[in-house]
């Protein structure tokens, strides 16, 4: 783990901005959610993540000023549902975008205030823009601050592995077209909601679009191969550079890139089982 990356350590990695990360360390999570605090008089914090008490405490204790704002990139567990707790004990605004439909979402964050796309968060200190970014989950916001020209990425960029598009919320056409959207703003640091900063936003999002159309590449050469197969049959085909331990969690993935095929016209399913459109 790096030494920056330390549950409950707080770490100041840019002027007015503190990471703390959560002690939910894991096979998702990695070091844990990266909890961002942005200010030092009015704080705005990003991700408070699960409702821990001692994390949520730790944001209260080494949180320079008073927190105005609570930001949240997107409901899942992992992300939001610290958010209502810390709310209702600082008297914070609470901003994002509500739980969508599904079983695997914190229904128990309602914002006080929905943002859009393009909404602003401006005070003083900082200038914080919401910019919607549909893709790993149809409800995910990253915010840019406009002084500093980073992005907070949370789940739809991650250091040190490529996330899970989950269907029918995860869609992974919306997350390439999310992706490709990012490269027109001018960013200089991605700060993502697992693991460490990213000082080459343009060369980690190009990886990230190149892996998604090459995985993609894959499932057209495996639907020639091997014409109507169900998912299950054809994600080790697909997925053959990844564990088998590991598969389950692929084949939402390989899921979603299927959908994608179909949306474009290229695949289609009879009877739960893929093959190339005609």
């Amino acid at each position: 783990m790096a030494k920056n990356l330390i549950p409950g350590e707080p770490v100041l990695i840019a002027p007015g901005v503190r990471r703390l990360v959560a002690p939910n360390p894991g096979m998702m999570t990695g070091p844990g959610t990266n909890t961002y605090l942005i200010g030092e008089q009015n704080i705005a914090v990003i991700d408070p993540g699960p409702a821990i008490d001692k994390h949520l405490e730790k944001i209260k204790e080494v949180t320079p000023g008073k927190i105005c704002w609570v930001l949240v990139t997107h409901t899942h567990p992992d992300h939001s549902p610290g958010a209502m707790p810390l709310a209702q004990s600082t008297g914070a605004e609470l901003m994002g975008i509500s739980a969508p439909s599904g079983k695997v979402q914190d229904k128990t964050f309602i914002p006080h205030h929905k943002l859009n796309d393009g909404d602003s968060l401006e005070t003083e200190e900082f200038l914080i823009h919401a910019v919607h970014t549909p893709g790993h989950a149809s409800n995910h916001l990253c915010f840019l601050h406009e002084t500093l020209n980073w992005l907070f990425t949370g789940d739809h960029i991650m250091n040190g592995s490529t996330v899970v598009i989950d269907p029918p919320d995860g869609n992974m056409k919306h997350y390439l077209e999310s992706l490709k959207r990012l490269k027109t703003f001018n960013l200089s640091v991605l700060a993502p909601g697992h693991g460490d900063t990213m000082d080459n936003p343009k060369k980690v999002i190009d990886w990230l679009i190149n892996h998604r159309l090459n995985r993609e590449s894959k499932v057209v050469k495996a639907l020639k191969k091997y014409p109507n197969l169900t998912l299950h049959d054809l994600t080790p085909f697909v997925y053959a550079d990844v564990g088998s331990h590991l598969h389950q969690l692929a084949s939402r993935s390989l899921l979603a890139h299927l959908i994608k095929l179909e949306t474009d016209g290229k695949a289609v399913a009879k009877n739960e089982r893929w093959c190339l459109s005609s």
